[in-house]
Formats: C-alpha cells, structure tokens, sequence
C-alpha cells in the first residue's frame, strides 16, 4: 500500500483530551478519530489492526471448538425483565422504542439472546456440550467515557457461551476457554496477569479476569510476592491480621466531637491512631438495616459482603434510615446499643478497645470493648484488600498494582438457564437445567491494551502478529528512480508472501519520514537510498532495535521474511 493512498493522518501533538499514552499514540498514528464522548471512527491502519485482533481470536476459539453466530444487536426488552437483569443494568442501557412504540436495548452484552436461542434449538444430552461465540458490536451508556476505546460507549467485543450437562462438564469448557485466552493474548503480544474476579452483575460463582498491568489501569489488583495467588480489588481476600488483645474495666465514656464525622478528624481530636478507631457503616441487604464494622483505617468491600450476607444486593443506608436506626445523623453511628444484626470484619474478632460512634450526634464513646459492650453476628472479611496485607493462601506479604482488564471468564451455573427453561433430558429421561459458563474479550480494548504496554518516546511498537503493516519501506529521495524501482519490486516480491507493507512515498523530508515510521510502530523498516545502492544495500531496521542491518538487496526480502517468521512462530 501507498502511502499517498491511503489515509493516515498522523499529528506532531497529541489531541487535549486524551489522557493516557496509548489513547494519545492511536489518535497521533492515525489509527481512530473521535466522533464524540466515547465514539470512534477506525481508520484504515487503526481496522487492519483490529481485524488481525479478530482474526487470532476467531482461529482460538474456533481450534477450542466453539462454533461462530452473530446475535441482534438490537434486543427485545422483555428478554432482559425475564432474567432479572433489565432493572439491574438499565442505567448502563441504551433503550429506544420502535415504530409500534415496544421498548428495545441495544444490547451491552449477549447472555439473554443466547439462552433464548438454546432453549428453543437443544433439547437432549446428546446435542451437549456446546459452545457459541461472536464477535459483535456492544453498546454501554458510560457515564464517563474515557481512555479512548479503553471505556467507550460503543466497542467491539467477543463473547463465547457455553452450554453442559454439569458441573463438571461446565469445568472442561471453562479450562478450554481459559487456555485460549492465554493462547490470544501471547499472540496479540500482550503480556497478562490472570486475577480471581468478582463476577458482578453477570452472575455465577467463580470468574477470572485477564489483566494487562499497566500504571494506567483504572483496575486495582493485588497479588502475592511468593505464591500465584492474585484478585482484583472486589474480590481479593487477605489472611486475618494478627492483633494483640486489649482488655479495660472502665465503662464505655462519651466524649463531645463537635463537628468531627471522618475518621481523621475524629482519631486526631482524640489523639488516637486511626486503626483504633472502630468504623461503622449502615446499610440496607434485601430491604432491611444492618451494621458492618470495620477498622478505622480501612474501607468496607461491598462486593465481599454482599457475598457474605448470601449473595443479595447490599447499598448504603440513606440519611433517614441512619438517623432511625442510630438516633443520629451521618458520621456519628457505633455498634454500642443498636437494635440491628451487626457484621464485622474478622480484623476486629480479637477482642479490643476501641473508640466508636456514640449513636448521638456530636458524640463519641471511647473505653468500648468488643465482645463486652457490643454482639457481632458473624465475622467475615469485608474490607478492601490492599499493599502488605498477607495472603490468603500462604501468608506472604501482598502488594497492589494497577491493571486493564482484557478479558473474562465466568462460572455461570444456572442463573440464565433456569430464568429461560434452558434443560435438555438426559441418558433416563429425565429434564435437567444446563449449567453456562461465559467468556469476553473486549477486542477494540485488547488492541489499545498492546500500545499501553507496547510504546516509547517515540511511538508505538507493534508485535508483527497485529502491526496493521509490518513492513514500512522508506525511500527517502522518491525522486531517486532507481531507489524507487529497487523499493517496489522489494514490496511486490513481499506482497506475494502474504505480507503487509506500506510504501512512504510521499514527497517529504527524510527526516519526517523517519519520525512517521517510529510513530507509526511498524516492526521492520527497509530504507532504499542512493546512499545504500551505491553499496548495493538495503538498511534494515526493527522497530525494537538501534542498530541498522546492512543487507544486499538481493537478500533483502529473505531476511525480512525470517524476521516475520521467527517472531511469528
């Protein structure tokens, strides 16, 4: 391909509104344009990459057995009320009416439409285990867009399903599409951490994500320094501290905190270390008030305890549930003298004095001893894990990194099949619910995950597997006839081998040319001068590499093949 044929509009400066370094290289090379928040037009270098993305992961999933569709976009309301989940996901929906005014989503994800289309085509055991997948457009109506594709309102995405007869059987489907997961990131070139996962609004009881670390990640994650133990933040445990007990005979005293509701304005007043302080929170789990203690210095994980109140949904009391459950507005409440079931952080199990609301506005009670002054119902771990908390599994110290999720995996059991009389009979005759799993990969965000790990000063570094060209072939002076001869019949005989080359052909400064393939990221780069013929050269470069190969023309294609081809196998 030309380059004066193509369109690749590349920029000295990066837009104002990108924000991380591979949105501001995708913007600067060429690859997209914004159309608005959350938007974005591929351009032709930006597609021929996604498409190589799409076509690694159609040969994985296809070499793991799944069997390709393509769902609606365009989803039916009622589908999403049948599972339960249209009230749960309808803010992130986009919803339209058609002409006949019936109430349509345009689908964020696909567990709905192909449940439906299971339990309506499989009906015996024999047409099990299935998998399906697609690569297909979602829709999500983000309040922030941001990051560019990163966390758009628009993005392509493939997701896989899988249908079994069990458990058991759903564990062998789950393992191969774990497995081809790790075979599609190494060939995208990414390199991921595969983290335990909370499974959120999806369902099921067991996920993992593949995370791409990235100091930019607007994920947390945690993992252990010794062992392979590794979770996200919404998920990730940690081994219950160790703490002295304390022990007082003094009664419980209130002490006045005007004005004092945070932790540390409250452990400054009192001249205590925040871990002293006891905090408690009020909230709401299926419809009905409870309390959740946590230490001083650390924060509640909502998703941990939604789990460990039995998986129902927990929010955060209002003002005027707190003030009917304490006696007192926000910021004053504490264990002492509730009325409510009252959970704890296994961190505060070994009886101590602690400092607490006092259920009174402008009031605090110091002198509290657990176990005395106070009835927990059950200890759980509830609180975000963080850096130097121990691990779960080996007790080594942990420490947190910044992450991007790639993709996926989920243990989803029964949850859709059962909502859409997904079964089949089995070898007796008797009907049995299908047990799912589901597994995404976002495909625009894998692309923009690879120049967020993959880049430096001077732009991006593509893997050859899903460069857009992965050759750039510069002559610098296109005045220069034999230089020009000498670089297209380089491209044709490459061309014939399969392999995508952009020819600069434009007539601009060396100089600039130079700086366009360094920005661009093409992996090889084959220089035609008068400067190399006159030695009957041509200059070699990787894009990884300073130094220059200096290789006979007649060599020269040969050389550029084995270089595409060892990093390819």
């Amino acid at each position: 391909m030309r380059l004066t044929q193509t369109l690749i509009p590349t920029l000295r400066e990066a837009p104002q509104d990108a924000e991380i370094p591979s949105h501001k290289l995708m913007m600067r090379a060429g690859l997209i344009m914004k159309l608005g928040g959350g938007l974005y037009t591929f351009l032709p270098a930006g597609l021929k990459a996604l498409r190589k993305v799409e076509k690694i992961v159609r040969e994985e999933m296809d070499r793991a057995g799944a069997l390709e569709v393509l769902m609606p976009a365009l989803q039916p309301r009622e589908i999403w009320e049948q599972s339960g989940r249209y009230t749960v996901l309808k803010d992130a929906m986009f919803k339209i009416k058609d002409r006949q005014q019936r109430d349509m989503v345009l689908g964020p994800t696909h567990e709905e439409v192909i449940t439906d289309l299971v339990s309506r085509q499989i009906n015996s055991y024999r047409q099990l285990p299935k998998t399906f997948y697609q690569i297909q457009t979602k829709f999500r109506d983000e309040i922030r867009p941001r990051f560019g594709l990163m966390r758009a309102k628009e993005f392509s995405m493939k997701d896989a399903y899988s249908f079994d007869v069990s458990w058991e059987a759903a564990d062998v489907s789950y393992q191969a599409m774990y497995d081809a997961y790790v075979r599609i990131f190494k060939r995208c070139g990414l390199r991921t951490k595969v983290v335990e996962a909370d499974t959120g609004a999806m369902g099921g009881n067991f996920s993992h994500e593949f995370m791409v670390l990235a100091d930019s990640g607007e994920d947390g994650i945690v993992e252990c320094e010794s062992c392979s133990y590794a979770a996200n933040l919404e998920r990730a445990e940690r081994m219950t501290p160790k703490t002295e007990t304390t022990t007082t005979d003094k009664a419980p005293e209130i002490v006045a905190t005007p004005g004092k509701r945070t932790i540390d304005e409250v452990s400054a007043f009192l001249k205590l270390a925040p871990h002293d302080l006891i905090k408690t929170l009020i909230y709401v789990a299926d419809g009905k008030p409870v309390a959740v203690l946590v230490p001083g210095d650390r924060d509640v994980n909502e998703h941990k305890l939604a789990r460990a109140l039995g998986g129902i949904p927990v929010q955060l009391a209002d003002d005027a549930t707190i003030v009917q459950v304490t006696g007192a507005p926000v910021g004053f409440a504490g264990p002492v003298g509730l009325k409510i079931p009252i959970y704890a952080d296994s961190g505060l199990k070994t009886p101590r004095v602690s400092a607490t609301g006092a259920n009174a506005a402008d009031a605090h009670l110091v002198n509290v001893l657990s176990g005395r002054d106070f009835q927990v119902a059950e200890y759980f771990d509830l609180v975000i894990a963080r850096e130097g908390d121990s691990c779960p599994r080996c007790g080594t110290r942990m420490r947190e990194k910044r992450g991007i999720e790639v993709g996926h995996v989920f243990k989803l059991g029964t949850k859709y099949s059962k909502a859409f009389d997904a079964g089949f009979l089995d070898a007796a005759g008797n009907r049995q619910i299908i047990v799912m799993g589901c597994y995404g990969i976002g495909v625009t965000r894998t692309l923009q995950a690879v120049i967020e790990q993959s880049y430096d000063e001077n732009g991006i570094i593509w893997p050859i597997s899903i460069a857009p060209y992965q050759v750039s072939v510069v002559v610098p002076n296109t005045g220069h006839a034999e230089s020009v001869k000498v670089a297209e019949e380089i491209i044709q005989k490459l061309e014939a081998q399969g392999i995508d080359v952009l020819f600069d052909d434009r007539d601009e400064r060396p100089g600039v040319k130079f700086k366009d393939a360094d920005l661009m990221g093409l992996p090889i780069r084959a220089v035609i001068s008068e400067r190399s013929l006159a030695e009957g050269k041509v200059e070699v470069k990787r894009r990884t590499e300073k130094e220059k190969n200096m290789i006979p023309v007649s060599d020269a294609v040969t050389f550029i093949e084995n270089i595409i081809r060892g990093e390819l196998s």
